[in-house]
């Protein structure tokens, strides 16, 4: 039976199948049991991962699931502490990891800049128009050493930041050969291995901000995603929004396709179809999904919330949208075959290709998870609503910490454990079974505003001075 689901595993980690295709091995299944397993296998997305290379891991999935993490740290004891290194600037931007390397971008500027942390509604940007250093650090996974430090550019930004944002938000992207950064307006810069750049692309003045208060500039966020030797960048900003692919060799732009919504803060993700390739992006007036080969249109969706950050995510043939902003805010979910306009017109409740709707239910910073056969999502106070993946059902809605939290880094989880991370550094554990409790609360000892990345057994967090590898410490 192990031996059986280790298989499967395989296979869709290799073949990165949707679970309908995959549904039909069910029928060869006699054992009730044994089918249950498989269905938990299918909608996790992705059980296993050997790499993290780009924003949430392999598919954005935000699991890992190779190995047991820990539940329980103290930084101060060194307790399952196995290195923390010190990183120069300021970055929201998430680690990386291929191989043995941690791959850690970041924006250094004069002096120890400020972060405001809280819920609060200040939308008044930063004041830090000073020269930066736009870097790529690469690091030992095993000892957070750092091998080599490389310098992508140096200027003063192109825009401004949120006070509670970075000019660094953007995680870079991995195939294993090359390593893909945007530096906000700075750009699109491609690098090697050993951190010689590539290439660079000037994609314009990337001013995102509130479109009610176009002065109000809240900084770039949106990663690369690479595929199939190509590196895919998702654009909405104040003005000439884009989705466009790069072929990574060398730069190229293969195609480019205009957007006409508000700015959006989420990743674009890569998802099969049956045989075809598609790219998903969320957002207000056009969520949307785009044909990976051209970039041409496949189907759109208007209406959630109007300050869209969430990534999609994917399961079970479905695709999960969310935002947490305005006056709808839903999670909805969107079948993956889907084709045209989706947006429920007159008495229409929802459209065919929407599977389900949960209204007033959204994720406002954080992207959702899917483990098992439960999508769970947290809002920027901490309340954690837990859903069936493929039916939306709400299973349980309930709050972390005391309501004075602010919440912005996506949980991630190792297939048992979901961890969630305040932006003032507690990182609350809970079991990803569909049953609410709080195992344990975990304090970082410092701001984190990043997602973690999962690899092998270890939690690698971005805190506001250092990276951090959290996991069972190893005998010397």
């Amino acid at each position: 039976m192990a031996d059986l689901v280790q298989a499967l595993l395989y296979l869709l980690t290799l073949a990165r199948l949707t679970a309908w295709p995959v549904f039909c091995l069910l029928s060869a299944v006699s054992n009730t049991r044994t089918a249950g397993v498989f269905l938990a296998v299918l909608w996790a997305g992705c059980a296993t991962a050997a790499n993290w290379p780009q924003f949430r891991g392999p598919d954005a999935c935000g699991v890992d699931a190779s190995a047991r993490t820990q539940i329980r740290w103290n930084i101060g004891k060194g307790e399952n502490i196995r290195w923390h290194t010190p990183i120069p600037g300021l970055a929201h931007s998430s680690p990386i990891i291929w191989g043995n390397v941690v791959y850690v971008t970041t924006a250094v500027g004069p002096g120890d800049q400020d972060v405001k942390v809280g819920l609060y509604g200040d939308i008044k940007p930063a004041d830090d128009q000073e020269s930066h250093q736009w870097r790529l650090l690469a690091l030992e996974k095993e000892t957070g050493k750092i091998v080599w430090d490389r310098l992508g550019c140096e200027g003063i930004p192109r825009g401004k930041r949120h006070p509670k944002s970075t000019h660094c938000n953007s995680t870079p992207a991995t195939d294993g050969q090359r390593i893909a950064a945007i530096f906000g307006s700075e750009g699109l810069f491609c690098f090697d291995r050993e951190g010689n750049l590539l290439w660079k692309k000037d994609l314009g003045p990337m001013k995102s901000g509130y479109y009610i208060v176009p002065s109000a500039q809240w900084g770039f966020s949106s990663s690369p995603v690479i595929h199939d030797g190509k590196v895919v960048v998702l654009c909405d900003v104040l003005g000439d929004s884009f989705i466009a692919g790069f072929d990574l060799a060398d730069g190229r732009q293969l195609w480019r396709t205009a957007r006409h919504d508000v700015p959006t803060w989420g990743t674009p993700t890569v998802a099969k179809a049956g045989d075809r390739t598609e790219i998903l992006v969320n957002g207000w007036h056009h969520t949307g999904a785009y044909d990976f080969a051209d970039g041409k249109e496949i189907w759109k969706l208007d209406g959630g919330g109007d300050v869209p950050v969430p990534t999609p995510i994917v399961a079970g043939g479905l695709a999960c949208f969310t935002s947490g902003h305005g006056k709808q805010r839903p999670m909805r979910a969107v079948r993956l075959d889907a084709h045209g306009d989706l947006t429920a017109t007159g008495s229409e409740a929802a459209s065919a290709g929407v599977a389900w709707q949960q209204e007033n239910k959204g994720n406002y910073m954080q992207t959702p998870i899917i483990v098992g056969a439960f999508l769970y999502g947290c809002l920027d106070n901490g309340i954690v609503t837990c859903f069936n993946a493929k039916s939306g059902a709400i299973r349980y809605s309930e709050r972390l910490g005391n309501g004075s939290e602010g919440f912005t880094a996506s949980p991630v989880s190792d297939g048992k454990n979901l961890y969630f991370t305040s932006e003032i550094g507690n990182v609350y554990v809970i079991p990803a079974n569909g049953n609410f409790s709080v195992a344990t609360t975990n304090t970082l000892n410092e701001t984190c505003l990043s997602t973690a990345a999962i690899s092998g057994g270890t939690l690698f967090y971005r805190t506001r001075h250092e990276l951090l590898a959290i996991g069972e410490t190893r005998s010397k």
